[in-house]
């Protein structure tokens, strides 16, 4: 299956009734967003089992999961309060990934083994339309096989999942090769102390502008 152009809104508005169609069959979606492309696919059980399978990775590492507003932080069992609100209300939406506790029970795969679970609010206007269409939150991790860089383009991912993209087990969604090139920030806002588990677009430095006590990991 060809990538599907994704950039102006004209574009966006024809994929969008396709590209919901193969997420809601349970099947993965490459896509574009602020940071680097992705592989998505909607928050059940048959879906993360595929996602994961062409990944290549197993529940210990939850995917991160995209919202369109701050009402969808519901359907996880998440809310925002002090350091998250604070870094949410600067820079949401955007390329911070909060990692918040869930009251929950949700699919493996979007968890930690304490059931935290990593949202980010994407700023990329056409996935922000798409997960609104959807009416639910959907899943993203880099789009790359082990050991490659994220996929800077639709092309890409399909170079490397030609089998997936043939039999309509993975569709891409080329939205250019806008982005900023680096994943996003994430913080951990689970502990005493909000802290920076992986350095990306949003530099701890920043982060410490508006929540002095960010910390980073070692």
């Amino acid at each position: 299956m060809q990538p599907l152009t994704f950039r102006t809104d004209d574009e966006v508005s024809r994929a969008l009734p396709v590209a919901i169609a193969h997420l809601t069959a349970s099947r993965v979606l490459g896509h574009p967003t602020e940071t680097v492309y992705g592989l998505g696919c909607t928050l059940t059980a048959d879906a993360l089992e595929r996602l994961a399978d062409l990944k290549g990775r197993d529940d210990s590492k939850p995917f991160i999961t995209l919202v369109a507003g701050l009402e969808m932080l519901g359907a996880l069992g998440v809310a925002l309060s002090g350091a998250a609100a604070a870094l949410a209300s600067r820079f949401w939406p955007g390329p911070l990934t909060l990692v918040l506790a869930s009251d929950r029970t949700l699919p493996a795969g979007l968890v930690r083994a304490d059931g935290a679970v990593a949202v980010r609010w994407t700023s990329h206007s056409g996935m922000q339309r798409l997960i609104t269409a959807l009416g639910a939150p959907m899943t993203s991790t880099s789009a790359n096989r082990s050991g490659l860089p994220p996929a800077a383009t639709a092309a890409e991912i399909v170079s490397q999942w030609p089998g997936a993209a043939t039999h309509g087990l993975l569709l891409a969604l080329d939205g250019g090769p806008g982005g900023t090139g680096r994943p996003s920030t994430i913080v951990d806002c689970t502990g005493e102390l909000p802290r920076v588990t992986r350095d990306g677009a949003v530099s701890a430095d920043v982060l410490r502008e508006v929540v002095p006590d960010v910390v980073r990991t070692d």
